[in-house]
């Protein structure tokens, strides 16, 4: 009975130390992941970053933000905007960036995520406001650079490093849409017509140099007109029309001389011219 009575004496303060231990050991014990960081006020002093693993705190005096070190993203709205050559764009982009350190990212900024994503829309019409659009379309990957290298000189206070900046999208206006289709149309004809150009001069100079390897061997002429003869026979045609040169007819059109016929000065006289006289029967 005793015992009993006694135990029934110790059990307040077991609940007290239970209900002390329920409260206390949240606020003592803390176990972060590794990509996590604690930073630590001890009464509002700056202690410093702690972690990962188990950290102990020292319960109503010690204070811990957990921060995230894992590469963050976040989208830039769209921006409507005029570039450098007066050509009205919408775009928007998309920043990469993570925490480098933990304290600096607490104390010297309220919240980085908004305050880099302000400055990551600032910059994005700034440097696009001074950049044409040819270069906007054609090279973004310097525009990126440059929107990357500025908004990381911003945020380096912070503790944070942006890893990349990419401009996701540029809508333009549809009757810009429609001159730069006319102007790549036109571009490619041009090209068309010099290509062509190019490859008739190359064929005349190759005629010009077949036709002199023929007049020096007129023998190439005839191959080559057999040659075309083979090649037409082979496609079963039932009428060919073929040119023969003059050259294979001109043995025939030329007269073989005469061996019978005399000479000019043996010729005889023409009827009623008179006959030469005899100087020595005259004598």
């Amino acid at each position: 009975m005793e015992e009993f009575l006694k135990s029934l004496t110790m059990m307040p303060w077991l609940i007290v130390i239970v209900i002390l231990a329920a409260v206390l050991l949240p606020q003592a014990v803390r176990i972060l992941r590794e990509y996590e960081r604690g930073v630590i006020f001890r009464l509002g002093k700056l202690v410093g970053a702690k972690g990962p693993g188990l950290i102990l705190l020292i319960p109503f005096v010690d204070r811990m933000v957990k921060m995230d070190l894992r590469v963050v993203t976040i989208d830039v709205a769209r921006q409507e905007l005029m570039t450098r050559d007066n050509v009205p764009v919408t775009v928007d982009a998309v920043v990469y960036f993570r925490v480098i350190d933990s304290a600096a990212a607490v104390v010297r900024v309220e919240n980085f995520l908004k305050a880099t994503s302000l400055i990551a829309q600032t910059t994005l019409r700034s440097v696009l406001g001074q950049a044409e659009l040819d270069d906007l379309l054609s090279h973004r990957d310097k525009v990126n650079q440059t929107l990357q290298d500025i908004i990381d000189r911003h945020t380096d206070p912070w503790g944070i490093k942006v890893v990349t900046v990419e401009v996701r999208d540029v809508v333009l206006p549809d009757s810009m849409k429609r001159a730069m289709a006319k102007q790549a149309e036109t571009e490619r004809e041009r090209r068309a017509k010099i290509i062509a150009a190019e490859a008739e001069l190359q064929a005349a100079e190759k005629l010009v140099q077949a036709g002199a390897k023929i007049a020096v061997q007129p023998i190439a002429l005839q191959l080559r007109f057999l040659q075309t003869m083979a090649e037409i026979a082979s496609e079963h045609n039932t009428a060919t029309v073929l040119p023969l040169p003059i050259e294979l007819f001109r043995p025939y059109l030329t007269p073989p001389p005469s061996a019978a016929s005399p000479p000019p000065s043996a010729a005889a006289p023409l009827p009623g011219a008179a006959a030469p006289s005899n100087p020595s029967r005259e004598a």
